[in-house]
């Protein structure tokens, strides 16, 4: 070999790049487009390194456990090419432990956990402003807003190893959201203009969502919905007669009516997606199903996956497919399982958590529990923080009653500003939010996130004025004619306002002085404490007069999702009033009772606020009359803005604390804590 062409070798050997291993950054100033997340090929450049990956050591164990989950392969086959990189909050986390949690029931207060362990194609980051890939790995729209196209990672898998592709969401959306053989009518937010969308599979990586008119705020409702996008189709498609022929043939062989029977056993009537899995329906029906080599509960893209079911609770273990990874290339979830218990009783939730025996919980847990929790702190070796609520309380009458007398008393708007002005917002702050809280109309918009809503609206009828009050209900003729002390209906008959409530919807105290206070103006009022399962059953039936939850809803919400503006105002997990205007609305009068034209203005100013780009001028000026309209309205009636607690142990780490404790950004979502690990 001559000189020169020695000398040449070395010089191009040097001329390659090293990539050396990647440095495992955290913390919020790691760098990259987005807050703690990072794409590999970014990641790699950004610091000229390769990244290897590491595994759970107890995969293997947990995977065993996922009932009719096959041997694990490798971890590279399970890893997408382009695993999503996150930059942990504070350090590099260690694997196992159980996080300890508590939900009300089944289907009551589980948005805790399921947020923990929650993904969708997009999510807010934890600025609660900008929206970050997750499950998709970047999207673009059209100019118009009217075609949106995602781009999923190439290799992403189910929790059984199967391929994930577009197919999974056009599936979603064309067989299930719009089969009314399984979920009925479809919600206002997954329609456009009324209408169904087009979601078509591009490539096996590209999907689109094209609109009937221009929706920009269809990625925050991904950002922010508890429902996700796409179900695995390799599944439930062999039971859909559109997909499969012998979709009925197969349901049948297996213990199943038919194939729509069995989609619903695996996936449910709705697109709420924390119904009981298959585990607690029917264990024979689940024997059969892994005896011919189906899955015991349908596979999942999530951290965790449910593996046992009781009415007690529920267990999940770590997803091994799980497309995310650390900085140092570890697969996450750091944490092995998530073990959720149903606690219906407050006091007994109250006193687990003063044990130390729960390691998050925000939801339903109420301001009055938190000098006691404050109190025990160390004890039970966790923190309690206050943070600002999304959501006030709020009361309503119901504006469609089944007794046409106290449908026509609700109807006077008269009426409804008397009952806003007879309740006493400061005693409420000072009594049931310990002086922390802010006395406030209920405008439709969460005032933090829509700096549009003026003062003159968020304090409209709020103050506390009974003498006012009291001309007002004389006016409408609501007086006393039997001369008992207490105000009777014009008819003569006796009136009395019954108020159900649950405490995951508003505090007792809340409802107490409300109750007391309405007293104070001679109409006669009762309280009682249900449970929210029993409060949403008959509020749907259509069963109550007086309504309360918590409402009020950030901008990007409304802008993805306008329901809270128009009849019944809210889903069957919110307050609802109105409930025969909505019927007329969905069946094009031919049912339920005509709305007044006040709600007529609202639908075309909440269709006018969807296609409006969100922070323009625009969106404001149609926000603000949407916010005027409410309170003039007063259809809903606003309390006090508070804060509530969170509840976290101190072995939790990578922690972050939220800024709301609200469901509107879906709790803990924005926060990764597929990032938390427990230390001992």
């Amino acid at each position: 070999m001559s000189k020169r062409f020695l000398t040449l070798s070395i010089a191009a050997l040097t001329a390659i790049p090293v990539w050396a291993t990647c440095p495992a950054v955290t913390g919020p100033d790691a760098g990259g487009e987005f807050l703690h997340l990072f794409e590999r090929s970014a990641y790699e450049q950004q610091n000229s390194c390769r990244l290897s990956f590491s595994a759970n050591p107890a995969s293997a164990e947990l995977n065993r456990r996922i009932l009719g989950n096959p041997e694990l392969p490798s971890l590279e086959q399970r890893l997408p090419k382009e695993p999503l990189i996150i930059a942990p909050y504070e350090r590099i986390g260690q694997y196992g432990g159980v996080l300890d949690g508590i939900s009300k029931a089944t289907e009551s207060g589980t948005s805790d956990l399921l947020s923990v362990r929650h993904v969708n194609l997009v999510r807010f980051s934890d600025d609660l402003s900008t929206i970050v890939p997750n499950v998709a790995r970047s999207w673009e729209w059209n100019d118009d807003f009217t075609e949106l196209t995602l781009h999923l990672r190439e290799g992403h898998k189910w929790s059984d190893g199967e391929p994930f592709t577009a197919e999974d969401i056009a599936f979603w959306y064309n067989h299930l959201i719009m089969d009314k053989e399984i979920t009925g009518a479809p919600k206002d937010r997954f329609l456009s203009d009324g209408k169904p969308m087009k979601v078509e599979a591009l490539s096996p990586t590209q999907v689109r969502f094209t609109t009937n008119a221009p929706r920009p705020g269809l990625t925050a409702m991904f950002a922010t919905d508890y429902a996700q996008p796409f179900q695995p189709k390799h599944l439930l498609g062999r039971f859909h007669p559109a997909i499969n022929p012998e979709a009925d043939t197969l349901a049948k062989s297996l213990g199943f009516d038919n194939g729509y029977a069995a989609l619903k056993f695996y996936y449910g009537q709705s697109d709420w997606k924390d119904i009981p899995t298959p585990l607690l329906k029917d264990k024979e029906q689940v024997k059969r199903l892994l005896a011919a080599g189906f899955p015991a509960v349908a596979p999942t893209l999530e951290s965790h996956i449910v593996v046992e079911e009781s009415l007690e609770g529920r267990r999940l273990v770590a997803n091994p497919y799980f497309f995310q990874v650390d900085t140092a290339g570890n697969q996450l979830p750091y944490i092995n399982e998530i073990n959720e218990v149903y606690i219906g009783d407050e006091d007994i939730q109250t006193a687990k958590m003063i044990a130390g025996e729960v390691d998050y919980k925000a939801q339903a847990v109420n301001l009055p529990s938190a000098p006691v929790l404050l109190e025990n702190r160390q004890q039970g070796n966790y923190e309690v923080a206050l943070r600002p609520m999304v959501p006030l309380p709020t009361l309503a009458f119901n504006l469609t009653d089944k007794d046409a007398e106290k449908r026509a008393l609700f109807n006077e708007l008269d009426f409804r500003r008397a009952m806003s002005l007879g309740i006493n917002r400061e005693q409420i702050n000072k009594v049931a939010f310990f002086g922390l809280g802010k006395p406030m109309q209920y405008t439709a918009f969460d005032p933090d996130t829509a700096p549009f809503v003026t003062d003159a609206q968020k304090t409209a009828y709020i103050e506390h004025d009974p003498e006012r009050a009291r001309a007002l209900l004389d006016k409408i003729g609501l007086k006393d004619q039997d001369g008992d002390g207490w105000r009777d209906l014009p008819s003569g008959k006796r009136f009395e306002l019954d108020i159900r409530y649950a405490t995951q919807g508003i505090a007792t105290k809340v409802v107490e002085i409300v109750a007391a206070n309405w007293r104070e103006l001679s109409v006669r009022t009762s309280i009682k404490e249900v449970t929210s399962d029993e409060y949403r059953s008959s509020q749907t039936a259509n069963d109550l007069s007086v309504l309360s939850w918590a409402m009020g809803r950030p901008q990007p919400v409304l802008a993805s999702d306008p329901s809270w503006l128009t009849p019944p105002y809210g889903t069957y997990f919110d307050l609802r009033t109105g409930m025969e205007w909505a019927r007329y609305l969905q069946t094009d009068g031919q049912e339920g009772s005509r709305p007044p034209q006040t709600v007529m203005d609202m639908l075309s100013l909440a269709e006018a606020f969807t296609r409006a780009e969100l922070g323009s001028e625009e969106s404001a000026e149609v926000g603000r009359k949407i916010a005027q309209l409410t309170v003039d309205d007063l259809f809903i009636i606003g309390t006090v803005k508070a804060v509530s607690p969170v509840y976290y142990s101190k072995k939790l780490k990578n922690f972050e604390l939220p800024k709301t404790s609200s469901y509107d950004y879906y709790r803990m979502y924005p926060y990764l804590p597929t990032q938390w690990f427990l230390e001992e």
